[in-house]
Order: structure tokens, then C-alpha cells, then sequence
């Protein structure tokens, strides 16, 4: 097989095994997606991108330290990203919608928490280090959070959301269950201090993460998937690595039961691995080799500095089945066709400009960057 092969995927078949990750871009019309997102989400999708995966939705309002990233809890919303679907759909590309709960790494002075009128809510009442809200006056970090009393009430959104995400017309759904957002909260045994069912042992701290595919594969019967980051530190998480691989093999011996569409595993990237009071807190080892054999049936997708002869040379062994690019994706626009034509990945990233900028050109490090000639 090679990247080019068709992959079937639950309900859907993709033309390659390129994929396109998640990406926040905070292009948005405050949290509703708008017509420049969808040229954007076009251009990709005739750039040959097999699977799409939307930036990070929100499911329901929260602080985030990203100003512009879009929502999927309200009519408008689902409107919105009805319109770039569609249109994706009609170049024949396919998308899933990344459902998206920061947890702890939400702030109440931030427009959309205040909004929202609840606290900042987290497993425990822990909170991460490190924090950067360059929106708010002065340099806040992330606060203590409050424990959530129920988990099932958030579980609740996530189902909403996925509703919502099949009103949209999106393909499937994944779970962000990564670099340290709800999800990596409850799985990490330094940000969970639980002591009821959904904290303590691995099994108990991985219930929230099942509870949530559980629910999204009610709405999504076969296309529901999860992207994991068990060598991650980002957002101040990350366990011995004894821990790491008993909570994340439990989460993955159970969720191959499921009939999932895909896992994604998040490999070790030194960029997801801050120094916080001295310590390194990414758990560096290799994911792919560590967590495959507990994944027999589920297709395995692998993201993270992934170079084109690196892809090619993992899917045609079998290691995985397919491939998210991130970054490459940012800076261009054809990265799929790029690599069937054996032609450079030659743009350079507009970093000023990659999360937009106050008074400048949403245009501008988005959907400028040039498809190859």
C-alpha cells in the first residue's frame, strides 16, 4: 500500500492516507466560522488532503487563550460551518469536526468565560502551569479551577456538540483528547486527584475519555475517532512513564472495542515538551511502538514531524495506516499533490501572522501562501 491508496474509514472512503490535523487558526467572526475559513478549508481540500480535520471547536463557551476559535453550541455556528462542509464536500474532500473542552486552561476575565457564566471548571483543583492570555491586560497564567461536581454534565456537551457537528454536515467527529486539554486532564494522574470513580486508578481515569466516545458514537455510529498525546507536556501535563502506558493502553485496549474510525497518536515533539520548575514534563518515548499492539483493529494514524519520506515509508510497512500533517498544511495549500508530484515543501511559515493579528488582513499567513506552480 502507499499513501496514495484508498483508505476506508467508518462510513467514508478517503482518497489518500494524507491527512490534514487540526490546526487553531483564530480566523473566526468572534466563535462563528466565516467565508474566509472556508476558502481556506477549500484550498486543502483540492490540495488533496484525504481527511480534514477542523481546527479546535469549542462545545461550549470557554476562556480560551485562543481569541477567534470557533464554536459548534449554537445555531449560528452550525451554520457556519454548514456552509465550508458543503462546499468541501463539493471538491470531493471530506471533514471531521475536532470537538474541543480547554478544561483548566480556560480564564474567567476572558470574554466568551464571562459569557458563559460559569467557572473555569477541571477534574481537580489543580492548576496548570504556565499560561499565556496575551488578549488580557498584563500576563495572567492559568488560575486554580474548580473541580467539576458531575464529569456527565460535560459528557453531555460533548454529545450536543456532536449533533450539532452532523447537523453541520461534517463527516465524523474527533475527540481532542491531547496536549492537555479536558480529556489529557482526566487521563494525567498530576491534574487528576479524583478520589469517585473518575479519578485514581488508570481504569477510573480513563472512564471520562470512554464515556465521551460512548456518547459521540450514539450520534456518529461509525465515525468517531480520538487523538491522543501520551508523550505531551504541553499544558503542564505528564506522568512516569510506567503510568503513562497503563492509562493510556487501558484507554486504548477499551476503545478498540468500540469501532472507532481512528486513533491518532501524537508522537514526542520537543515543541510539547516545556520546562516548568526545572522539569521536562513530556513522558519522551515512542508512541507508536508502545501503543500499536494495543489498537488490533482500529486504524492508527501518527502526526507530529512526520516528513513526506518519513509517511511514505510508515504507511507502505504497515506501521500505520495513514498520516496527519500539521504545519505543512498551514504553509501550503497542496501538500498532498506536493508529495504525489515529488515536489518541494518550500513555504515559509509567516509566524507573525499565524494566529492572525488585531487591525491586519485575516488573509494574511492564511490563505496567502502559494500552491506549487
Amino acid at each position: 500500500m502507499s499513501l496514495f491508496t484508498p483508505l476506508k474509514l467508518g462510513s467514508i472512503t478517503i482518497n489518500n492516507r494524507i491527512g490534514m490535523s487540526a490546526l487553531t487558526r483564530n480566523r473566526s467572526t468572534e466563535t462563528v466560522p466565516n467565508e474566509i475559513m472556508q476558502r481556506y478549508y477549500v484550498e486543502r481540500a483540492l490540495g488533496g488532503a484525504g481527511l480534514i480535520i477542523s481546527e479546535g471547536t469549542l462545545i461550549t463557551r470557554q476562556g480560551s487563550e485562543w481569541p477567534a476559535a470557533p464554536g459548534i453550541w449554537d445555531k449560528a455556528q452550525v451554520a457556519g460551518w454548514k456552509k465550508i462542509t458543503d462546499a468541501v464536500h463539493e471538491v470531493g474532500g471530506k471533514m471531521y469536526c475536532q470537538l474541543w473542552h480547554l478544561g483548566r486552561v480556560s480564564h474567567p476575565d476572558a470574554h466568551e468565560q464571562i459569557a458563559a457564566g460559569v467557572p473555569v471548571y477541571a477534574p481537580s483543583a489543580i492548576s496548570a502551569r504556565g499560561g499565556k492570555f496575551r488578549f488580557l491586560p498584563g500576563v495572567p497564567g492559568y488560575v486554580t479551577p474548580t473541580e467539576i461536581p458531575d464529569p456527565t454534565i460535560v459528557i453531555a456537551q460533548f454529545k450536543q456538540a456532536a449533533i450539532n457537528a452532523k447537523e453541520a454536515g461534517f463527516d465524523g467527529v474527533e475527540v481532542h483528547g491531547a496536549n492537555g486539554y479536558i480529556v489529557h486532564q482526566f487521563l494525567d494522574s498530576t491534574s487528576n486527584k479524583r478520589t469517585d470513580q473518575w479519578g485514581g486508578s488508570p481504569e477510573n481515569r480513563a472512564r471520562f475519555a470512554l464515556e465521551v466516545l460512548k456518547v459521540l458514537l450514539e450520534v456518529f455510529p461509525n465515525d468517531t475517532s480520538i487523538k491522543l498525546s501520551p508523550a505531551g507536556g504541553y499544558n503542564d501535563q505528564g506522568m512516569p512513564l510506567q503510568d503513562t502506558i497503563d492509562t493510556f493502553g487501558y484507554l486504548l485496549r477499551e476503545a478498540d472495542k468500540l469501532g472507532l474510525s481512528y486513533v491518532t497518536l501524537v508522537r514526542y515533539s520537543p515543541s510539547q515538551d516545556p520546562v516548568i520548575d526545572g522539569e521536562h514534563r513530556a513522558t519522551k518515548h515512542d508512541v507508536v511502538a508502545t501503543f500499536s499492539p494495543f489498537l488490533t483493529k482500529t486504524p492508527i494514524f501518527v502526526n507530529s514531524g512526520v516528513t513526506p519520506a518519513e509517511a511514505v515509508e510508515l504507511v507502505s510497512s504497515g506501521t500505520v495506516s495513514g498520516v496527519f500533517f500539521g504545519l505543512n498544511w498551514v504553509t501550503h495549500p497542496d501538500v498532498a499533490a506536493r508529495i504525489e508530484k515529488n515536489a518541494p515543501l518550500d513555504n515559509a511559515p509567516d509566524f507573525a501572522h499565524l494566529y492572525g493579528a488585531v487591525g491586519v488582513d485575516p488573509a494574511r499567513g492564511y490563505v496567502d501562501y502559494k500552491a506549487f506552480a
